[in-house]
């Protein structure tokens, strides 16, 4: 093939692909937008992070601005937006319990929320600067506390769905995530979520089947609202067991080279994952996050060669547990042993990591902070026991004084 021919193929595959692009572009446009607001209902567990794009949008409007409402036609309306339709969000600097407007960001038109929280569902609006809506969501972030969990291994089965009359209610699971360890028995779960099936939901809100929407939407009449709000979203965990992919040729690679320097001299202590080291102080409490892990990502951990399955390390599995592991994947040490030290890995989605190292240290001085959620927990303890002692104390005198006035004065008895 000579060069004019190359350069002809070049040029039609230029062609076609600024033809993509702007027919791309084309297909954005011309989605036409709804001519009466409706709400698309949308569900996540407590600490996830979800994206909402922005179906559609005129011509003319080259950024968007996103409202929130936690009611419709609320008064208090909240702007999420630096009106350039620019402002970003790192995800691993956003810190649970953040207020909203920290943990947002929006991209090509997309609203973004991190770690998002049951305070925030509501009503979002994607629109102009001047209040004109173009698309809505009915977001609702069921609260994972109180959520229960069910292990297939134990035998255990799902709870059966609530019917009330026109009622339904029932749990809609998600799919499996992968196994969370390879090589060794591991763990899959799936989350479920609340959803109710009923006539008498609102017509404005655009629902993925005929009158189902999540417990938690602004659908749900109030009247309806107190039924389902026992219904907790559920947690449903199987074993697995799932080989390790391409690991053979890097270890045999690695033991190659440590059989080498093993003949130099002494063989060192290699990690396979990064190992990060931390000082504890001895009886405080401890978490530990795995790094770029999320709630519905497949997170495991371990103490050395010891497995933490959450069929034992679960939190709310058992109320006594020192050690255990929450719904938003991080490990929890509680009043932290001499006998915790040592290497804790993290697994995710199938593969191993990171590794924290944990020394634990009996003595040292520790300055009191009110920000130490342990020091304000002693502050609180010391004051309500310090109020039920005055409260015992007055009470006592009280009834002294009592005696003391009928005793000696008995023409105030009748």
């Amino acid at each position: 093939m000579n060069l004019p021919h190359i350069i002809v193929l070049l040029w039609a595959w230029g062609s076609l692909r600024a033809f993509e692009i702007v027919e791309k572009e084309n297909i954005f446009q011309r989605t036409p937008c709804p001519a009466f607001l409706m709400f698309d209902n949308a569900a996540y567990l407590a600490d996830m992070s979800f994206e909402l794009p922005c179906h559609c949008k005129p011509e003319e409007v080259s950024a968007v601005v996103w409202y929130y409402q936690e009611h419709l036609g609320s008064s208090h309306t909240k702007v999420l937006t630096d009106f350039d339709g620019q402002m970003l969000t790192a995800a691993s600097q956003v810190r649970v319990g953040s207020d909203l407007l920290v943990r947002f960001s929006i991209r090509m038109f997309s609203l973004l929320v991190f770690r998002a929280q049951p305070e925030d569902s509501g009503l979002y609006f994607c629109g102009t600067r001047k209040g004109d809506y173009f698309y809505a969501y009915d977001v609702d972030i069921q609260s994972s506390e109180g959520m229960v969990a069910t292990f297939k291994d134990l035998g255990q089965e799902p709870f059966a769905d609530d019917y009330r009359g026109s009622l339904h209610v029932f749990t809609t699971f998600w799919e499996w995530t992968p196994c969370d360890r390879c090589g060794v028995r591991g763990e899959q779960w799936r989350i479920g979520l609340c959803y109710l099936q009923s006539p008498d939901l609102s017509p404005r809100y655009r629902k993925t089947m005929p009158d189902v929407v999540s417990c938690g939407s602004r659908a749900v009449p109030r009247k309806l609202q107190a039924k389902v709000r026992d219904h907790t979203p559920e947690l449903l965990v199987q074993s697995c067991l799932v080989p390790c992919k391409n690991t053979t040729k890097i270890r045999g690679r690695l033991m190659a080279i440590l059989n080498y320097v093993s003949k130099v001299g002494r063989r060192p202590w290699l990690p396979q994952v990064p190992i990060q080291y931390h000082q504890q102080r001895l009886s405080h409490g401890l978490i530990i996050s795995c790094p770029g892990a999320r709630p519905e990502h497949a997170v495991a951990w371990d103490k050395d060669r010891q497995h933490f399955y959450r069929t034992q390390y679960l939190k709310g599995t058992n109320r006594s547990m020192r050690v255990f592991i929450d719904h938003g994947n991080h490990l929890h040490i509680r009043f932290t042993q001499l006998d915790d030290r040592g290497i804790y890995y993290c697994w995710r989605q199938g593969e191993r990591v990171a590794g924290f190292r944990l020394g634990v240290a009996s003595q040292g001085r520790y300055k009191v902070s009110l920000s130490d959620p342990e020091v304000r927990s002693a502050l609180e303890l010391t004051l309500i026991g310090y109020l039920l002692l005055t409260a015992v104390f007055v009470t006592i005198h009280l009834c002294r004084c009592c005696c003391y006035v009928f005793r000696c004065y008995p023409s105030f008895s009748r």
